[in-house]
């Protein structure tokens, strides 16, 4: 920002805090051989890779007339792309509407109110809390397409939003692509609507077709793979739905990768002990599938294999102790 010719630091709003987030050698979680790069998707202003999509989706909408100036925003949401449209929306006037599943951590209700945001938070139809099944999400949509219809206001809709793809196509694929001197053997990420796997692969691969780009999948809930869903509960809020979502493209993809919640948790922990880093069971899941791609044979020993760490920690309820 320029003020009086002089160039500063200051942002304009909270905008301009989102993206550019720095990436993370994960030296002391894996020495090697080879390494596991991490982007801190958690240091955006609504502490999670989902406010790239959720700006970006409420840009296009008011560019294109879909979204008029202070008119009403309603989404579905697991809690993150919640969060990011309420710093969006907060900054750029307009009243937002949330459906969660109550089986979502409510700390993510509290984050998102406590932006200006209304969340209605939907009883669960089959999950347990920390535990959302694809049909609890179903029931949030489902209260969410009344609102809509009842009110008028903007769906985002960002599991059919070509938009949340693009952001991430024109910003963590670049991004990452910069931040390592061009420098990629390999990208793993969880999958919830895809968009942030689809984005990012298809710009990496655009650079470097003989570029690897492997999904994370939460073991027993393996879509994509092809697998039977045999365990639709699990750790991995936002993502493992047990469905294929509809912004996936397969075209971007060299294979998938399992993780337990055990993994995840038993990462989750390290990130926290041996680098310094509280984050979410994605989070978690991600560095586990890193590791084992780095284990498996599939990448060079040496590669460099980027990956994505999500979300705060502090979105979350305690893990059950069972799993620790």
């Amino acid at each position: 920002m320029v003020v009086d010719g002089v160039d500063n630091e200051i942002k304009k709003s909270a905008l301009e805090l989102i993206g550019n987030t720095p990436i993370i050698a994960l030296d002391r979680i894996h020495p090697g051989p080879g390494r596991i790069l991490a982007k801190c998707e958690f240091m955006n202003p609504g502490a999670s890779i989902k406010c790239r999509s959720s700006m970006h989706m409420i840009e296009r909408a008011r560019e294109s007339g879909q979204l008029k100036p202070g008119a009403p925003v309603l989404e579905v949401t697991s809690g993150n792309q919640g969060c990011g449209l309420a710093v969006v929306c907060a900054v750029l006037g307009h009243p937002l509407t949330l459906t969660m599943s109550k089986g979502n951590s409510v700390q993510r209700a509290i984050h998102m109110e406590a932006l200006g945001a209304t969340c209605i938070r939907v009883p669960q139809v089959e999950g347990t809390y920390g535990n959302v099944t694809l049909n609890d999400v179903k029931a949030a949509e489902a209260e969410g397409l009344r609102i809509v219809e009842e009110t008028g206001a903007y769906y985002v809709n960002q599991f059919n939003n070509e938009a949340n793809a693009q952001s991430h196509y024109e910003t963590t694929g670049p991004e990452i692509w910069r931040q390592t001197g061009h420098h990629v053997d390999a990208f793993v990420a969880t999958v919830g609507t895809a968009g942030t796997f689809t984005g990012t692969s298809k710009y990496l691969k655009e650079k470097n077709p003989n570029l690897a780009c492997y999904v994370v999948e939460p073991s027993g809930s393996e879509p994509i793979k092809g697998e039977p869903i045999t365990k639709p509960l699990h750790l991995l809020q936002g993502s493992g739905y047990g469905c294929v979502p509809n912004l996936f493209k397969f075209d971007y993809m060299d294979g998938t990768l399992s993780v337990t919640d055990e993994e995840s948790v038993k990462y989750k922990k390290f990130l926290g002990e041996k680098e310094g880093l509280y984050v979410g069971y994605t989070s978690g899941a991600n560095v586990a599938a890193a590791v084992k791609l780095l284990e498996s044979g599939l990448v060079p020993r040496d590669a460099w294999v980027v990956t994505l760490l999500n979300d705060s920690g502090l979105k979350y309820t305690p893990v059950p102790e069972e799993l620790t």
